[in-house]
Formats: C-alpha cells, structure tokens, sequence
C-alpha cells in the first residue's frame, strides 16, 4: 500500500541533477494513479548558486549546500545522487544506513571494491529501493526494438555495432573537471560507454567476453576553471594545466551468450557529435537501428515485405509502442519526446518501487550496477594487456 506522500530529493545541481530534479517535478502526472503525493523537498549542491537557482525554479522547498542535510533530514525518503564518481559510495552509504530509498547515477562507482561495498550495504537494508540510472532503459524506441527481438521478429540476433559519441572533451582548452580525473576506464569508457554497454546487454543480453580492448587519450593536459560550470558547459581558465588522466577513446570487442558479437566505441572527442548514441542490430530474419538524435523513432526491416519495397523503413514511436500512453500529456501518433522525458520515465519508475504500486518495469538495482562496473573493468584489462580476452561470465 503506497504511503500518502513520498518526499524527494536531489543531491547534485549540475547537468544530469537538473534532468532528476525535473523528472520528480512530472513523475506524479504520469502513467497509472495511486502513486500519492510527491513533496519536492529539497536540491542539495556544494555551489549555493546552482543549489538555490534549480530549487527555485522546480519548486523545491529548500537548497542546502551540505549533502548531510539531506541525509540526517526527516521529511526526505527518497534522493536521487548525481554527483562525481568518487562521492557515490560515502554520499549513498549515508542514504541507506538514515532509511533513505536511493537512485544513484551511473557509474556506480569509481571503483569494484566501492561497488561492492554499496551493495553489501544495499543488501543490509532490503526495505530500502538501492537502484541505478541507466536512463536510456526508458527510452520507448530501444524499448519497442527490444520487444521485436524478444517476440522474434529479427529471427536469432547475430550482430550489434553500439557508438556513444560526444564532443564535450574536443576543445583542448576547455576547464579541467572531475571527469577528466580517475585513471584508465573512468573517462569516456565509464561516463557515456557504460550507457552503450547496458543498451547492449539490455538488447542482447548478458556479455561473456571482452578483447581488442584500447584506451586513447588525445588531449594530454587541460587548463584550471576560475569559475564553476554546469555539466560541460565553458567557464575562464587559468594559466595553469593539469594532466588528464583518462581516456577521450575506448573501443572494444564483445561476444554475447547467446554467440552473437558486438563492436563498441566511445569517445568525448567527436568533433560536431554532442550527443550521439546509436546502435545497429542484425538477426538472421532482420535488422534495427536507433540514433538518439532521432529519439522518437527506429529503423527496421524484415521479411514481410515484398521484394520490391523491402529494406529499411522507418518507424515512428506512438501509443502502441513501450511508456508513450500516459507518460506524455499529448500520448499521440507522431507527438515526439526527448531524452529529457526519460528522466520522468525513470524516476516514476523508482517512485512506484519505493510505494509498492504501477507496472513500469523495475529500475536496474545496485547488483546490476556492479556488473556494469565489471565490464568497464574488463574492457581496461583488456586494453592493458594488448587487446587479449577477458572472460566476464
């Protein structure tokens, strides 16, 4: 039975924290009733700049620039954490031993001895939701993919080619950040390819080997910001530069239980990409793609057209496809939707597993949060060891 109100919060005011922030401000209009009430309670962030100006503007009660507020507060159940790697495991430890549910961001952490950890703790409080955000599990186009592999439509999957390919690192003179900082894995590979890595476990299921593993860096050094940004955003720079210490290229080979194969590549460096996901997929009976650039719709092809007019069509998202009805104000043929929309998706996800009510599917757990970790891990061992395989099963 759902409790009359749940009270949200939000740990981290930068990019992904504003898309959470907005997601609980919708997530009680959509999809089926008797969530109960959401209290926007407070946004927490270390610049009470971006802190007060995301609470203002959502309609959060509060801003605190302390994220133990947050965690010692009373009328708080449930807190998204969008923060640097690095913070995850403290912030989200303190969550879960204060009762809070938790929706931490991916990466889970920078580290498998951290994860672990997390999920050690998760598992000392089975009352509580310990989940992760892979967003892109929301997105209704992958998902509608998924359901024609599923129901066999493609016939046996043989191939998937996945690229997350952005242009955030391009500039050489851009700030130095906390993504720029961590070691081998923890740069382009753990920030955009973990997404690619669970959209292709999400598709094709569980991966068993990893090899051709390489890891580039192509802008050695970056400059100290004066100033505080958001997300990626430019801010001036000092004189002084630091090392990078991770990865603007990771690409990799990967083979499925199931026999299939897949490519993947990653890089920050995509001159002209800001934002650009895709993948492509091949069964012995059909094929499917999918651009993020293009988020309302997918590709596909298969044998029941004539030989005339077969090949690719493209196949616009709409009510009769996954998260469309009721989780848009317009739910109709052809009205399109954004990444932002699956924030809303995710988070009245989570909302619904915390009140025991709704049918969205479940938001991954710290478990699978772990095993993403273990294949970023396994694609650097690889790429350490000149490309050689490492077994993931």
């Amino acid at each position: 039975m759902a409790k009359s109100s749940l009270g949200v919060a939000v740990i981290g005011a930068g990019m992904a924290g504003r898309a959470h922030i907005a997601g609980y401000r919708t997530a009680s209009t959509t999809f089926e009733p008797g969530l109960g009430e959401v209290r926007l309670v407070a946004v927490g962030d270390a610049n009470p700049e971006f802190a007060q100006d995301a609470a203002d503007r959502f309609g959060y009660e509060r801003a605190e620039t302390d994220w133990h507020a947050i965690v010692e507060a009373d009328d708080i159940d449930a807190v998204s954490v969008v923060l640097p790697n690095a913070m995850h495991r403290e912030v989200v430890t303190a969550l879960l031993e204060n009762g809070k549910h938790v929706l931490c961001e991916k990466p889970m952490a920078p580290s498998i001895a951290d994860a672990e950890a997390m999920v050690a703790t998760a598992n000392e409080h089975p009352d509580l939701v310990a989940a992760i955000g892979f967003t892109f599990r929301t997105s209704p186009a992958i998902n509608a993919v998924k359901r024609e592999l599923e129901q066999g439509n493609l016939g046996k999957p043989y191939f998937f080619n996945g690229h997350y390919w952005c242009d955030y690192g391009c500039d050489p003179n851009g700030p130095m950040s906390w993504r720029y900082k961590g070691g081998p894995g923890s740069g382009a590979l753990a920030d955009i390819g973990s997404h690619m890595i669970d959209a292709a476990e999400f598709l094709f299921g569980p991966v068993v080997e990893i090899r051709g593993g390489t890891l580039a860096t192509v802008v050695a050094e970056r400059p100290l910001p004066l100033g505080a940004a958001v997300g990626h955003g430019a801010t001036a720079v000092s004189d002084k530069k630091e090392p990078v210490e991770n990865e603007d290229v990771a690409t990799f080979v990967a083979t499925f239980a199931s026999g299939s194969v897949g490519t993947f590549s990653a890089t920050r460096v995509a001159h002209g990409l800001p934002n650009s996901l895709g993948f492509e997929l091949f069964g012995s009976d059909g094929a499917a793609s999918f651009d993020l650039a293009r988020a309302g719709e997918f590709q596909f092809s298969d044998n029941t057209s004539s030989p005339a007019t077969s090949g690719y069509r493209r196949v616009l998202i709409g009510p009769e496809h996954p998260y469309i009805t009721r989780g848009l104000p317009m739910d109709f043929p052809g009205v399109n939707y954004g990444q932002n929309d699956l924030f809303t998706f995710e988070t009245r996800a989570f909302l619904e597993q915390i009140a025991g009510v709704g049918s969205l599917p479940r938001v991954p757990d710290f478990a699978h949060g772990l095993r993403n970790l273990r294949l970023l891990d396994a694609v650097v061992r690889s790429s350490q060891s000149g490309g050689a395989s490492v077994d993931v099963r």
